[in-house]
């Protein structure tokens, strides 16, 4: 009975000593602010420097390690190849919106404009605005709904991340060479919508 308790005991032993709470700590103490402040700033500046060139390479080749967290994941890609094979209206957005701008502040300027009838091109600007951003709305939400069911149908074992029809509309509604990351597939080229 002895002896297999002794067997046990030597089984069990971790085979060096605990060591002293001082010596512990000792062992873990690090300085709070290191000896050479300079160096430590210019490591931790060059450090910072190398991970936002990874960063900019990958927005660039699309490498899937050292893209931004919101862009990581086999859906992201999927809905960012997706997005990127089609024409969209909403990509017409934002260039067109600017125009409007242009033209409602360049007619206040023009004194024949400052009248009833200026007004009221004034009033058909902002209703021409409105009702572009209502058509992208539109076409977002009928777009995501087919775009969710060739998700659910290529990866049914992964749930879609949260914030992903946010992530498909605001690309579709930026001009496609002002896309980041950059779009990787040619128009028309739709990414396969079959299961792994």
């Amino acid at each position: 009975m002895s002896d297999s308790h002794n067997v046990r005991a030597e089984r069990t032993g971790k085979g060096r000593p605990t060591p002293k709470r001082k010596e512990a700590q000792a062992r873990n103490a690090r300085p709070l602010v290191p000896a050479d402040r300079k160096e430590a700033k210019r490591l931790a500046r060059q450090k910072r420097d190398e991970a936002f060139a990874r960063e900019r390479l990958a927005l660039e080749t699309g490498d899937e390690r050292y893209l931004p967290l919101r862009d990581k994941g086999q859906v992201r890609r999927f809905v960012r190849d997706w997005v990127d094979a089609r024409w969209s209206i909403s990509e017409f957005l934002l260039p067109i919106m600017l125009l409007f701008l242009v033209a409602m502040m360049a007619s206040s300027f023009v004194k024949p404009l400052q009248t009833e009838f200026g007004a009221l091109i004034m009033v058909g600007f902002t209703i021409g605005l409105y009702s572009l951003f209502a058509l992208s709305l539109f076409e977002g939400i009928i777009v995501w709904q087919r775009l969710k069911k060739r998700i659910i149908v290529r990866f049914p074992n992964d749930s879609i991340p949260k914030g992903t029809w946010y992530y498909a509309y605001s690309r579709m509604i930026m001009a496609r060479r002002w896309r980041s990351p950059r779009p990787l597939v040619a128009r028309g080229e739709f990414p396969k919508v079959e299961a792994k």
